[in-house]
């Protein structure tokens, strides 16, 4: 099955990659339009890296009600409570199904999700 990739990165890795009927997000951090991680907590960084999925899917032609699934690490399981507020409002009805886990992240954040979208051509 051949793949097209979306994208690029300053780093090995393509921010999206069709192969068939699903789209596989790669893991998104909260760095705004200018390259900077966001201010304001965890909130505010899961509401930038939600909208950084929601911009990798568009370039793969789906949209955040195509996510089926995310992969979710937090720096810190006591953010989970404040998390989920701020992503619960990307996902109101029929979230995808989720893996949230405590981890130490490659650079000074607090949230990384990743994403898979059903998207049948």
């Amino acid at each position: 099955m051949p793949k097209e990739c979306f994208g690029t990165a300053g780093v090995p890795l393509s921010p999206a990659v069709r192969a068939g009927d699903f789209v596989y997000v790669s893991g998104q951090v909260p760095a705004g339009p200018d390259g900077r991680v966001v201010e304001g907590g965890i909130e505010a960084e899961t509401r930038q890296v939600l909208e950084n999925v929601r911009s990798v899917l568009e370039l793969a032609g789906c949209t955040l009600d195509d996510v089926v699934k995310t992969t979710v690490w937090l720096r810190d399981r006591e953010d989970f409570a404040a998390f989920n507020k701020a992503y619960g409002e990307f996902f109101r009805t029929n979230p995808p199904a989720r893996s949230t886990a405590e981890s130490r992240l490659m650079i000074d954040i607090a949230v990384e999700i990743e994403a898979i979208a059903y998207s049948p051509r």
